[in-house]
């Protein structure tokens, strides 16, 4: 997976934590005004010791609500809200709750868990809990357990249960499936749009934005950025002498030779037609003419072929760098006007001039 694609997921994560702790919020402040409303019915029915019980919850997510508003802690929250659940859940199955109709209440688990963990998780935790109510249906001398069940109660309940929790298992694993092949597509057509189809190079639009954020960051922390904007020199001849194929593959070859002549850090990009910027971050205009330089040189040593026929491929370019200008536009327009200086000189040169030792098309540094 490249950085762009983690990126993408890690924002399509983040902001679905968000979405989850937004019902979280909701689902907190429900289950408190439940809790109390089911309390006082308690209390009103002389059930003191029930209705403390569920006050004493109502206040743990309370408790757990306000510290997540003070924090902002997501994964704290929503551990704190599974372990009060599973605790009440517990309390209700061991105690009977009100005529022994606590053990209904956990029906409301099973989709709680999988919405707020991973499926993995989720399962290993409902597994636990239904391990603890079958003890509790199994064991009800057991010192902490105060109700008992009938035998069909304890079938329909196991049968109902496990077939909720294995529908909402069903379901969140689709909806998170789902939810994926989507962020992969969004993804895919996001690259698509910022991509050259032939070249896989970034386009004129990406490119465009990456210069922008770049300038920003020279703005803040001013650290010089710098461009080299290259034309394929007499392409058009390639294209009208050798075929339309020819001239793609040349087009294609040149940018598998900028992917690995380059640094990580810089940005090549297919201009328009044949022509082609880079983008250099923390380089100088010294650095950005000798690695153009490097380039034109490389060029001209490479051997171009279709058919056993090497094809004349040379490149002129125009180097700028930020500390020279003031802006995106003004940093393009005077690379190109470099551009057209190292073309108007006969190309197969970079401007403004380096020295090169290797090649007579190259002339001397001024």
């Amino acid at each position: 997976m490249n950085e762009f694609a983690k990126a993408r997921l890690d924002t399509a994560e983040e902001q679905e934590e968000i979405r989850v702790s937004r019902v979280l919020t909701w689902l907190s402040l429900m289950a408190i005004v439940f809790l109390l409303g089911i309390g006082a019915k308690a209390m009103a029915s002389s059930h003191a010791g029930h209705a403390y019980a569920l006050w004493a919850f109502a206040g743990v997510i309370t408790i757990n609500l306000l510290v997540f508003w003070r924090t902002r802690n997501r994964t704290a929250n929503k551990t704190g809200m599974i372990a009060t659940v599973a605790a009440l859940f517990a309390y209700l199955i061991a105690s009977g709750g009100e005529s022994n109709t606590g053990p209904l209440w956990f029906y409301v688990f099973p989709p709680l868990l999988f919405y707020l963990t991973d499926l993995k998780t989720g399962t290993l935790l409902l597994s636990a809990c239904l391990i603890f109510a079958g003890i509790v249906f199994q064991f009800p001398q057991l010192p902490f357990v105060t109700a008992e069940y009938g035998s069909d109660f304890k079938i329909r309940f196991f049968a109902t249960i496990a077939f909720e929790s294995i529908f909402c298992f069903v379901l969140e694993a689709s909806r998170r499936k789902a939810r994926y092949e989507l962020v992969s597509l969004a993804i895919m057509h996001e690259r698509a749009a910022r991509t050259d189809e032939l070249t896989g190079l970034a386009n004129r639009r990406d490119m465009h934005q990456r210069m922008s954020a770049e300038f920003q960051r020279f703005q803040r922390s001013g650290r010089h950025f710098s461009i080299v904007l290259i034309d394929l020199d007499l392409f058009k001849r390639i294209n009208d002498e050798f075929s339309h194929n020819a001239g793609d593959l040349v087009l294609k070859q040149f940018a598998d030779l900028l992917k690995t002549a380059l640094r990580e850090s810089d940005v090549p990009a297919r201009w328009g037609g044949e022509e082609f910027l880079i983008l250099l971050p923390d380089t100088s205009l010294l650095q950005a003419l000798t690695l153009a330089e490097r380039v034109r040189e490389q060029v001209e040593q490479m051997a171009f072929t279709l058919g056993g026929k090497r094809l004349p491929v040379t490149i002129s370019a125009g180097v700028c760098s930020i500390s020279q200008v003031g802006s995106i536009e003004q940093i393009l327009k005077q690379a190109d006007a470099n551009l057209y200086e190292a073309k108007g000189a006969g190309r197969n040169r970079i401007a403004p001039r380096v020295r090169s030792t290797s090649s007579p098309g190259a002339a001397s540094s001024a």
